[in-house]
């Protein structure tokens, strides 16, 4: 017991220990001497943006990468208040949700705390085939498309912006080095969390608006780029978390604020792992196949926003003089686009930098769910062979117009299938409605307890 005492005496003096213990000392260190059976959790990110799932006894892994944990249809509908106000599915159905051995995740934060050990997952009916509601096959379907029509793979990253409350806002603090100081060792915990859990981080910065961070983590090829996505929302959450606070990736935190964004990066690789995106003759130095599906996102971006934007405050963030689009356009190394094209380095390898951004996205969406609704009208335009005309029409003004171009979109419905399409309104239809009466600042508020 004396060896036992020295190791949770040197494990709880790191800042993590202390900040999760706070003043619960005694219990807290009862408690770490009690016995645990270790679980892992299989995971989805559904309509609502959040991840849920359900745990298992690690012990079982190997039988439940097969059988999956038990799932049903009507979970798909709880929105981001943890309300069901309508669905189509009821109280029948059931469904497995499978583990995908490539998503595994465990991070163990060396605080005495549970380790973050948890796995990715599709949603599959009982003999295994895909649920047509699945968000992760939404867009491995997309994905797949792109490559039977065009030949290529998506080469994607997202870019998150987050608010961290364990710093206070002062004057003076977009970009600088004292907010990058005054968040103390959450970047750097965080940063750690995110190798770990195998998303390869790229860059931690302070931001524009109020105790605002930005990180991004590598580019990955299909769909490990969105599955990255998921991992690491939830890395910020639990490094925050175990420092007693907490990252809120909701995308408007005050109406006369700043809005967090998510800016998903992508560009094309051919069969031999080359860039298929960048042409030096072209006026944008895009590709046919870039020109093709830039010029299909373009084509349905109104519908598109309902998937990438998709909660009532994210119209609060899409307004004029808040360096967010506001209108379907596509334009060279400018912030304010629903495309930009990004700059490069000059040098040999110009090619494989050359990517496009698209902005019209945030936290509020499930990853799979972005990236599969970009792909698709992406890959629209490719068969249509779209090309790009001029600027494009205003983006919707609220959740419920984007909602209504997604409803009109006969072409958004045969991508998602009819079930999921009618799901996916009614679900976000019934989160609308439960914001009536109330106003931007308390919306605001609402969103950003929740996400």
């Amino acid at each position: 017991m004396e060896e036992h005492r020295a190791f949770v005496a040197k494990r709880t003096s790191c800042p993590l220990s202390r900040a999760k213990r706070g003043g619960r000392g005694k219990r807290r260190r009862e408690g770490d001497c009690m016995h645990r059976e270790p679980l892992i959790m299989v995971c989805t990110c559904e309509m609502s943006g959040r991840v849920r799932g359900k745990g298992f006894p690690a012990r079982d892994v190997a039988a439940r990468m097969a059988a999956g944990v038990g799932w049903v249809p009507t979970n798909a509908m709880i929105n981001a208040f943890s309300k069901i106000p309508a669905t189509p599915f009821g109280t029948g159905g059931d469904l497995i949700l499978v583990p995908d051995p490539k998503t595994e995740v465990k991070v163990d934060f060396g605080d005495g705390s549970a380790n973050e050990h948890f796995f990715l997952g599709d949603i599959r009916q009982l003999d295994g085939t895909p649920w047509e509601c699945c968000p992760r096959d939404f867009a491995r379907r997309a994905l797949a498309a792109l490559k039977e029509t065009a030949g290529v793979e998506l080469y994607s990253a997202f870019e998150h912006e987050l608010v961290y409350t364990g710093v206070g806002s002062m004057p003076g603090e977009p970009y600088s080095l004292d907010a990058y100081r005054r968040q103390g060792s959450f970047g750097e915990h965080f940063m750690a969390a995110l190798k770990a859990a195998g998303a390869e981080p790229e860059t931690f910065l302070p931001e524009y608006g109020a105790r605002q961070y930005e990180f991004t983590v590598r580019p990955a090829l299909g769909l490990a780029s969105a599955d990255r996505a998921v991992v690491a929302r939830e890395m910020a959450r639990a490094t925050a978390h175990r420092m007693g606070h907490r990252a809120i990736f909701s995308p408007i935190l005050d109406p006369n604020g700043v809005g967090n964004g998510v800016h998903v990066h992508f560009s094309f690789r051919d069969e031999h792992g080359g860039s298929a995106t960048h042409d030096p003759s072209d006026a944008f130095g895009l590709s046919k196949i870039a020109r093709h599906f830039a010029a299909g996102v373009l084509h349905h971006m109104p519908a598109l926003c309902a998937i990438t934007a998709p909660s009532a405050v994210s119209y609060i963030r899409l307004r004029p003089n808040r360096w967010a689009p506001t209108i379907a356009d596509m334009k060279q190394q400018d912030r304010g686009a629903a495309i930009r094209i990004c700059p490069v380095i000059p040098g040999p390898d110009v090619a494989r930098q050359f990517n496009l951004e698209f902005r019209v996205a945030d936290s509020a969406a499930s990853p799979w769910l972005a990236l599969g609704a970009l792909v698709w009208a992406g890959v629209d335009g490719l068969k249509r062979k779209l090309d790009l005309g001029s600027e494009g029409p205003p983006l919707p003004a609220t959740m419920a117009a984007a909602l209504d171009a997604l409803d009109a979109s006969a072409e958004a419905k045969q991508w998602m299938g009819p079930v999921f399409h009618n799901a996916y309104l009614i679900h976000k239809r019934g989160e609308l409605a439960g914001l009536e009466g109330l106003d931007e600042k308390a919306q605001c508020d609402l969103y950003a307890e929740t996400y």
